[in-house]
């Protein structure tokens, strides 16, 4: 449905997850019953969740807990773990810097180059702690670092930004074929993010295994402000699950997972996420919620600490419980801040649905008013 904002502009109607609703249909089933198993190419994990790459959320050491609970840690490959050879003093003071210097301090301590050597050592060790290894580079330094990367043994190679195209232009460097890469590379790799059906279809074009639905949305963003752009993220997942439905037409059947990166910040945002068409959702301040994340209390991304164009802050967060209580409980409050899974699992069964596939097929209505 398009809207006249103008006679020279018309827009079109978007949807976020507090616009709508999941609807119960006429069958329940125990909790017991429903899986929410999630797998993509060789890799299958117990939970649909990611923990989004960002200081603030994954280190080598949550990346390890998260893969023991059945979810997946992408480590930021260009974030302090990978600058400095012990950055646990760092994230302490970042945590304790006061919100007029933040920035500041941040764009000099992420100033240090990028080592080599501590990309490899922060992927071995989380491959010696026997869990899939997942590791994000953005569209940037990608041609840079990747055989490196991959080299160290990456299970699956996350290239993630604020906006990631296939069409990228440029007359100033030579931009990143993403359909050549991803072909003569030996890992899946998961691109984004994408807020449209045409970009999504793209990026799937490029052989990726999976597309980042989402930008400008996330907690500690402010892309909105900043740029202007910003894509309300339950049209965004349907535009892309339908791009995804498309695409697998167009190729003879394959399957592209789609996973909701931004504006997820409770169980019910979850919930929603899956019902539009999600298979999987990349969580960040829902994890850096947690009590022995690396933040201490604080939430951030790599736009705080652009160089010269910031958009995106750190924030503070509530410390709810442990990373283990965010997941799986027991929740203390009833806020959707803790058991993630458990509020997922009690909505796909009080709808009716036994897994994942089956739940992005329930009925939503529009609440714009609640």
């Amino acid at each position: 449905m398009e809207i006249e904002l103008g006679r020279g502009k018309r827009a079109r109607r978007a949807y976020t997850f507090d616009d709508i609703a999941v609807v119960p249909s006429r069958r329940t089933r125990a909790t017991s019953d429903v899986s929410t198993t999630w797998s993509i190419d060789a890799f299958t994990f117990e939970t649909p969740i990611l923990g989004a790459p960002m200081d603030s959320v994954v280190s080598p050491a949550s990346a390890i807990a998260l893969g023991k609970m059945g979810a997946l840690g992408v480590l930021d490959l260009e974030g302090l773990w990978t600058r400095y050879e012990d950055p646990e003093p760092l994230l302490a003071e970042i945590a304790s810097l006061p919100p007029e210097s933040a920035t500041q301090r941040m764009q000099a301590l992420y100033a240090e180059p990028i080592r080599p050597e501590l990309i490899t050592q922060r992927i071995a060790e989380i491959r010696d702690a026997g869990v899939v290894v997942a590791g994000a580079l953005s569209p940037q330094l990608t041609q840079e670092h990747y055989e490196t990367v991959v080299k160290a043994g990456v299970d699956l190679f996350v290239i993630r930004g604020t906006t990631v195209s296939a069409e990228h232009v440029s007359s100033v460097d030579e931009p990143l074929n993403l359909k050549q890469f991803i072909y003569d590379l030996d890992v899946p790799v998961i691109v984004g993010g994408a807020g449209t059906y045409r970009a999504a279809l793209h990026l799937m074009r490029t052989g990726a295994a999976g597309v980042l639905v989402g930008f400008g949305g996330g907690a500690a963003s402010t892309t909105r402000t900043a740029l202007g752009i910003h894509t309300p993220m339950a049209t965004a997942v349907a535009d892309v699950a339908g791009a995804r439905r498309d695409y697998m037409d167009e190729s003879g059947g394959r399957y592209v997972h789609v996973i909701a990166d931004g504006s997820v910040g409770t169980s019910g945002d979850i919930v929603k996420a899956i019902a539009m068409g999600a298979d999987a959702v990349m969580l960040g301040v829902a994890l850096a919620r947690a009590t022995d994340a690396p933040g201490r209390g604080y939430h951030w991304g790599a736009e705080a600490h652009h160089p010269s164009l910031p958009r995106g802050r750190r924030v503070p967060v509530e410390q709810v419980g442990t990373m283990s209580e965010v997941l799986y409980g027991p929740a203390q409050s009833a806020d959707g801040t803790t058991n993630l899974l458990g509020a997922l699992r009690k909505s796909m069964a009080t709808t009716g649905y036994s897994d994942l596939k089956e739940f992005q097929r329930v009925d939503v209505v529009v609440t714009p008013y609640e």
